[in-house]
């Protein structure tokens, strides 16, 4: 890719963030998760894979079912953060097995399906932003993320844990109604190249519209290894076993050799329609969460950017804390898959629930890397 750096954003609203995390992450590639089932109203069941961390949490139940977690916890539970990672749109949760991996060693890492999407269940309904958020509270709780935070916002009580939440894309959306709805049970948010943007006022389509227009091509559904041989083009050197499940999981192949996307045509709809109805304008100056972006090549005219800009000064307007954020003008839309090191160091960021930290020579975190340059 062109540019693998990022670019700090600053101005009203903003504070100082390293978008270039220094050394590799630790990559752990011993463990695979395990999938798991919440029960949802009208028998409706939201798949996540849970890749562990160093809190305990309870077996699942009959069927596959995940029971609430029991609160037994390692002794340092308090100091590791629960991360609940949303995908974006006709994606799955396998698309985020390179971010997990990285944070799994210090966190307890769960990725879910959304309704219509991967393993979930497909109903005809609940694609609204309270069922949306109602279905990501409900992962959340049932893989025993939330179950120790119980400090005020920014603090811990007796056995409490930071809560972040982090979406890609459409993920991001609903990553935002989610920390809405928590209040002040989210630490933080991070929003991966999405979840700032009012896509009605920027595209100046309509939902069908833009449906038609992200379409895939013919002949990149005419097989599963063109499937996968163009899923592989985006970005080479990022390409590997993680890389290629995620994209398997995406599609279903045909009895004529052909592959169709996995999500149901009426699921497809309904979320790029509840995408539509998002207002960040309402949506992020309310969340008390502290927030993280970081954003991807930006289009012509430059709107994704100068609205993430407005969105940074309408949260700085009510007092909200300011968001670290971080610009790839060289990459595309896909920065979880293409600056991984990048995405965890983001969640890593939001988790830290002291917005005020001092560094380890004595200066605000801010000061700190104002110095370093």
């Amino acid at each position: 890719m062109e540019l693998t750096h990022g670019l700090s954003i600053m101005g009203p609203g903003f504070r100082a963030f390293d978008p270039n995390p220094g050394g590799a992450a630790g990559h752990d590639l011993s463990t695979e998760p395990e999938g798991f089932m919440v029960a949802m109203d009208g028998a409706v069941r939201i798949h996540f894979l849970d890749w562990g961390g160093p809190v305990a949490t309870a077996d699942a139940g009959a069927g596959g079912e995940r029971a609430a977690d029991t609160g037994a916890a390692s002794p340092d539970s308090g100091d590791m953060p629960g991360v609940l990672l949303i995908h974006g749109l006709a994606r799955t949760a396998w698309s985020w097995a390179s971010i997990a991996r990285r944070l799994r060693a210090s966190a307890h890492v769960v990725a879910m399906d959304l309704r219509g999407h991967g393993l979930s269940d497909a109903p005809t309904d609940g694609y609204d932003p309270d069922q949306l958020a109602e279905d990501a509270i409900a992962v959340a709780e049932g893989a025993g993320l939330l179950t120790f935070a119980r400090g005020p916002a920014g603090t811990r009580g007796p056995g409490g844990r930071p809560f972040v939440i982090a979406g890609h894309g459409f993920g991001a959306v609903v990553a935002a109604w989610t920390a809405n709805a928590l209040g002040d049970r989210c630490t933080g948010l991070v929003l991966v190249d999405g979840g700032w943007t009012d896509l009605p006022a920027e595209t100046g389509m309509t939902p069908d519209e833009w449906l038609a227009a992200i379409a895939e091509p013919p002949e990149v559904l005419s097989s599963m290894s063109a499937w996968l041989a163009d899923r592989e083009a985006f970005d080479p050197a990022t390409w590997g076993a993680d890389q290629e499940l995620a994209a398997r999981t995406e599609v279903v192949e045909t009895a004529a050799g052909r592959v169709k996307l996995a999500i149901h045509r009426h699921a497809l709809a309904a979320s790029v329609g509840a995408l539509w109805t998002y207002e960040p304008a309402s949506v992020l100056p309310a969340v008390q969460a502290q927030l993280v972006a970081l954003a991807a090549r930006d289009d012509d005219a430059g709107r994704h950017l100068e609205a993430l800009r407005e969105m940074a000064a309408a949260r700085s307007a009510v007092g909200r804390s300011p968001i670290r954020a971080a610009s790839y003008p060289g990459l595309g839309h896909n920065l979880v898959r293409h600056v991984p090191n990048a995405v965890a160091a983001a969640i890593r960021a939001a988790a830290d629930p002291r917005p005020n930290a001092v560094a380890d020579d004595g200066r605000p975190p801010d000061a700190a890397l104002d110095a370093s340059g």
